[in-house]
């Protein structure tokens, strides 16, 4: 039977550049800062987060070449292997649209020492990959994957194509395909495919790419959630996990999950307003990892002059009294 990944919190990690310009390859674009990914990942492990997803949407996989993507995924594994953390789970992106190139990817994922494989649903043409289209070309790609995987429904980068609800019901019984990433605002389609009763849920795990969702989707069956916040705030979205999935019902559990929640869900807004660059100079600014200066074009720099302390004390202080506290 495939492997299926835990229940928590995952964090979509950005991918750390250096500040320079000498790549390897033409020398164009800073090069891939893999000490600090080993080292923030690391962190992570020890603060709550309980698996990674390397080179997804945040992880700007679309801006790595083949060689960099192996060996940023290699050297990771290793580093969390030699920190103590042995087969500490790891999902790997897969964000390309040919199911040739996509089985590509996941072969050398598996070879690299990822355990799954988070594969975007091919959205390229938008509205044309149809649901039956979009079921085929999954089942295509599971029956050949060396590697378990997960559909990564994100509307924002495929010309707003949504799985429908029973194409994940279809897609479930798959025995190679084990969840679904949803990052859409769409609770319903959450909660119907996590309260499925023609899904297998011990199976098939349901996450959210959205952190801001977590206490109602869990509480509605969902396996968590994978949330680009957490890569600064480790400890307070996955203390929100803890509470949710205990499914407290006294008074101060209650009360505390309300409290947390609500620190998260107004943190969220800096991630909706400033997407991966926010993410980068919060992790650098924050946690301590990564630069100001680096990245890869289109997304290199950083928020503007004063913006961080802007938006810090208007949407993260709350949150980060919170991290500091646990």
């Amino acid at each position: 039977m495939a492997q299926i990944p835990p229940t928590g919190v995952f964090v979509p990690v950005p991918t750390f550049f250096t500040e320079s310009s000498t790549s390897s390859g033409n020398g164009l674009q800073a090069k891939v800062d893999i000490d600090t990914q080993v080292q923030h990942s690391i962190f992570l492990a020890n603060n709550g987060i309980r698996g990674l997803v390397l080179l997804g949407s945040t992880g700007e996989a679309i801006h790595l070449t083949k060689g960099e993507r192996i060996e940023l995924v290699s050297r990771t594994r290793k580093g969390l292997d030699h920190a103590g953390f042995n087969d500490y789970p790891i999902m790997a992106g897969v964000l390309t649209n040919g199911v040739d190139e996509t089985l590509e990817w996941l072969d050398d994922y598996a070879k690299a020492g990822a355990q799954w494989g988070l594969v975007l649903v091919p959205g390229y043409f938008g509205v044309s990959a149809n649901q039956e289209n979009i079921k085929e070309w999954f089942t295509l790609v599971a029956d050949k994957s060396p590697l378990p995987i997960l559909i990564y429904n994100y509307p924002g980068v495929t010309n707003n194509v949504m799985v429908d609800p029973l194409t994940y019901t279809e897609l479930a019984q798959h025995p190679n395909i084990v969840g679904c990433k949803m990052s859409h605002g769409n609770v319903s389609h959450h909660v119907q495919v996590s309260l499925d009763p023609d899904i297998d849920h011990s199976k098939f795990r349901v996450y959210s790419g959205f952190g801001q969702q977590l206490g109602p989707i869990v509480f509605f069956g969902a396996a968590g959630v994978i949330d680009g916040l957490s890569s600064v705030y480790p400890k307070t979205v996955s203390r929100l996990f803890d509470l949710v999935e205990k499914n407290g019902t006294d008074a101060k559990t209650i009360k505390e999950i309300q409290r947390l929640q609500f620190a998260v869900s107004r943190a969220e807004e800096f991630i909706g307003k400033f997407g991966i660059i926010g993410i980068k100079e919060a992790t650098y600014r924050v946690a301590g990892f990564g630069n100001l200066k680096g990245g890869r074009l289109p997304l290199k720099g950083q928020m503007g002059k004063g913006e961080f302390d802007k938006w810090h004390k208007i949407l993260l202080a709350r949150i980060e009294g919170i991290e500091k506290s646990l």
